[in-house]
């Protein structure tokens, strides 16, 4: 029997495991292929069923989706758990106000139609955060959600964009400038009245695609969005803020969570820059104290001056620019006396415009 079992040993091939079920001899170097294919199989099953940590909500315009890799990029660096693969997720959500594009903002609802949608998926649980163009966002936010995040500011100034021209004052009488914006058409208006501003609506791609085939002879966009989508290189001058005061909130990316949310809110606590959120809290103040909506031509801008205070400048204007308010409060660069000076501005402002200034 010995022999037997020595007789086997010697003549058995290299490297022989068990058996598979049918009783064939399998080589140790096949199953550690074998078990090794299996382990890759798993990961890779898992990661496919791995849920995001983050779903971020956004628009689906090359703007907006800039706006969302720029939060999802500081979102990875400020949390180490969030830099894996899969861990955030960006999903686009359509709004009404992408959908209609032939019309002006105030006839079809206001700024708000492009945030409502994304607000509703928010409060479903579709989406845990919700990244916005803040001067796109109403002076209510929706119960149940919070925006307790702004990134950095970026530039507040408009761009004015034309092929024929060199700046709004070299356009010859009758020329037809391209905007959707009261704000700016009022501020146009107001300087150059032989100017013609014409509705013209569309994302920023949409706008120089139209200027490009001759619709309009110039055009104005905010310069912060070129700055994201690194299209400065479009612009053919920068106007001064003493020339064109920026819209509420001009600039400035917020970022929304559901109130309960804990864990949203410490993640985007670390993201939040408070210089940002103090002076939109100044802006928007004012403007909800004007009870602003898209029929009514509002800017305002609040920044820290030489001294490290807060200067705020308002203005409210009739759409034909001949009638425009402007007023500026000065103070502490601090939440509740920001917050009161974008107020007193706009009580202000209401009192000098009269009961009938706002019925456009």
């Amino acid at each position: 029997m010995a022999g037997a079992v020595a007789m086997r040993s010697l003549f058995a091939p290299p490297n022989v495991g068990p058996t598979s079920s049918s009783g064939i001899h399998i080589p140790r170097r096949v199953r550690r292929c074998v078990v090794k294919t299996r382990a890759a199989v798993a990961v890779e099953q898992e990661t496919q069923a791995k849920v995001a940590l983050v779903r971020i909500g956004t628009r689906g315009s090359p703007l907006a989706l800039a706006q969302a890799y720029e939060t999802r990029e500081k979102l990875k660096a400020a949390h180490s758990e969030l830099a894996e693969e899969g861990a955030i997720e960006i999903i686009i959500i359509k709004t009404t106000g992408d959908k209609i594009l032939n019309q002006p903002l105030a006839d079809i609802g206001g700024k708000g139609l492009f945030t409502k949608e994304i607000d509703e998926a928010l409060l479903e649980s579709r989406i845990d955060i919700a990244v916005h163009s803040m001067k796109d966002v109403p002076t209510y936010i929706p119960e149940g959600t919070i925006l307790p995040c702004n990134l950095p500011r970026e530039d507040v100034r408009d761009a004015f964009i034309s092929l024929s021209a060199k700046s709004l004052a070299e356009l010859p009488a009758g020329s037809l400038v391209g905007s959707a914006s009261l704000r700016r058409q009022s501020q146009i208006l107001l300087r150059y009245p032989s100017l013609k501003v014409v509705n013209f609506r569309g994302n920023v791609q949409t706008r120089l695609k139209k200027l490009g085939e001759g619709e309009v002879q110039a055009t104005l966009l905010a310069l912060a969005g070129l700055k994201r989508l690194n299209m400065t290189d479009t612009v053919t001058a920068i106007l001064p803020i003493e020339e064109m005061l920026p819209a509420i909130a001009q600039g400035a990316i917020g970022i929304a969570c559901r109130s309960n949310d804990d864990k949203m809110a410490n993640y985007l606590s670390l993201l939040n820059h408070e210089e940002t959120r103090l002076a939109v809290s100044c802006e928007r103040a004012f403007l909800e104290t004007l009870d602003g909506s898209c029929r009514t031509p509002i800017a305002g801008y609040a920044s820290r001056d030489s001294d490290g205070n807060c200067l705020f400048r308002g203005l409210v204007a009739s759409p034909d620019g001949t009638r425009v308010l402007e007023t500026s409060r000065q103070g502490a660069y601090a939440f509740d006396e920001m917050v009161e000076m974008g107020k007193d501005a706009g009580k202000e402002l209401l009192s000098r415009a009269g009961p009938d200034f706002f019925n456009w």
